[in-house]
C-alpha cells in the first residue's frame, strides 16, 4: 500500500511533469442492474473501475485496459458515454471520464493484489457504506435522481 506522502509525492511529479491528467472510469451493470466496484489497497472505499490515461494512448482504450486489469471485464460492444467530470480536489487540471457498459464478458476475475483488493457486484439500491461519494453521485445520476455534475 503507498503511503499518503509517496502518493502525495507521486502526484506533485505527476502534476508537474503533466499539464493535465485524464482517468477513465467504467460503470459495468450486469443483467440484474447491478455496477462493478472495487476496493483498492491504496485508497478508502470502493469505486468504479478505472485508472489514468497514459500519454499516447485514447480515453477508450485506457478504458478497456483498465477494465481488463482491475476487473477481468472485456467489452463486448463499445461503452456509452456518460460525463467528463472535474476533479481538482485531488490536483488541479485533473479530468475523469465516465463511461457506462452493459454488454461486456468477464471470462476470469484478477486475484486480489496490491492494488486492487476486492471486485464485486452491487445493486444501485443497497451499496456498501463505503462508497465513494463520486460513484455513488454517478449512479444517482443515471438513476435520473440528480442532473450531471461537471465535479467529480
Amino acid at each position: 500500500m503507498l503511503s499518503r506522502a509517496v502518493q502525495f509525492l507521486l502526484q506533485r511529479y505527476w502534476r508537474f511533469s503533466r499539464g493535465l491528467t485524464m482517468g477513465a472510469q467504467g460503470i459495468v451493470r450486469d443483467r440484474a442492474g447491478r455496477v462493478l466496484l472495487v476496493r483498492h489497497g491504496y485508497r478508502p472505499g470502493w469505486h468504479f473501475p478505472g485508472g489514468g490515461v497514459e500519454r499516447g494512448e485514447s480515453v477508450r482504450t485506457a478504458l478497456a485496459r483498465e477494465l481488463e486489469e482491475e476487473a477481468g471485464v472485456i467489452a463486448k460492444e463499445p461503452a456509452t458515454f456518460h460525463g467528463l467530470f472535474t476533479n481538482f480536489e485531488a490536483f488541479p487540471g485533473d479530468h475523469i471520464a465516465v463511461f457506462v457498459l452493459d454488454a461486456w464478458r468477464q471470462p476470469k476475475v484478477p486475484e486480489p493484489n496490491a492494488e486492487i483488493r476486492e471486485v464485486a457486484f452491487f445493486s444501485p439500491n443497497d451499496l456498501p457504506l463505503d462508497v465513494s461519494p463520486a460513484t455513488a453521485r454517478r449512479l444517482a445520476e443515471l438513476r435520473g435522481e440528480q442532473p450531471v455534475s461537471e465535479e467529480w
